[in-house]
């Protein structure tokens, strides 16, 4: 697994809404009552967009974001023309319509509570300091380059063997003897990590120093191959920046679900039995 992978394989699934970690696209307003739209006697400011751009930002997540504004206007619009006609019809007044303003209550109050308490309250050197740990626990991987001659028969893999030996050229032999597909250009299979390659192959490659080749030929299911390593290296570690944003949503979710079983024993919860 590439040091990459071994980073994002720590990010937890929060287990909330996207739209609680979904950036701002909200431009910056000199007035945030400014009206930007009107529908009746309703008018919807700068600040109701504000805050429409990050509660609804899933809504438009498609959206170019140079067309995100425009399209949330239009949302805002079409909202307040349905909600002053369902007024009208006095919907607002059904039970149905409390138990949904309650849930929608309970929603906008996480979302804020998250955004304020858990998500605003990690930084920076939050972050690098994460970073720093799980850095020191990843173990240098090591990778190659490496160049094949594969054959069909053992005889033939060792009789390239020995022309190495006497002084052939790997890439020249490649080109005119090797059955695989990277024949043409010299055998070179490029670099490569562990776990990449078949595991006779790269047993075999992995052993040999970097300008080395195969004294024997290596048996795998695709025939007989002769093998160059012609580069070792270790790989290198991702940087800080390469990683802020896993990192950043490591820290996010553990201090999310740490407040989440904080709150369960703060308040009593039950599930009635069915």
């Amino acid at each position: 697994m590439s040091t990459k992978a071994t980073l994002a394989a720590l990010i937890l699934t929060l287990g909330v809404s996207t739209a609680l970690v979904a950036p701002s696209f909200a431009q910056d307003a000199t007035d945030p009552k400014a009206v930007v739209a009107t529908v009746g006697d309703i008018n919807i400011t700068e600040q109701d967009l504000t805050i429409a751009l990050d509660d609804l930002a899933d809504v438009v997540a498609d959206v170019a974001d140079t067309d995100k504004r425009a399209r949330m206007v239009d949302i805002l619009i079409d909202m307040h023309l349905f909600a002053q006609e369902a007024r009208a019809a006095k919907l607002q007044e059904t039970d149905t319509f409390a138990l949904r303003l309650q849930l929608m209550e309970a929603r906008a109050l996480r979302n804020a509570y998250f955004a304020d308490k858990i998500l605003s309250g990690v930084s920076d050197d939050d972050v690098k300091a994460r970073y720093e740990q799980e850095v020191a626990k990843i173990e240098p991987e090591e990778m190659i380059s490496a160049r094949h001659i594969l054959v069909e028969t053992e005889e033939e893999a060792k009789q390239i063997i020995t022309d190495l030996q006497g002084g052939a050229d790997f890439q020249t032999l490649a080109k005119e003897r090797s059955t695989g597909p990277s024949g043409p250009q010299g055998g070179d299979l490029g670099e490569f990590r562990r776990g990449q390659m078949v595991p006779p192959f790269e047993e075999a490659a992995f052993a040999l120093e970097a300008g080395n080749i195969t004294t024997t030929p290596v048996k795998t299911d695709f025939g007989w191959h002769v093998i160059e390593v012609y580069n070792k290296k270790t790989a290198p570690l991702p940087t800080l920046e390469q990683v802020t944003e896993q990192i950043r949503n490591l820290v996010v979710s553990e201090r999310f679900t740490a407040e989440l079983e904080r709150l369960r024993t703060k308040y009593k919860v039950e599930h009635a039995q069915k």
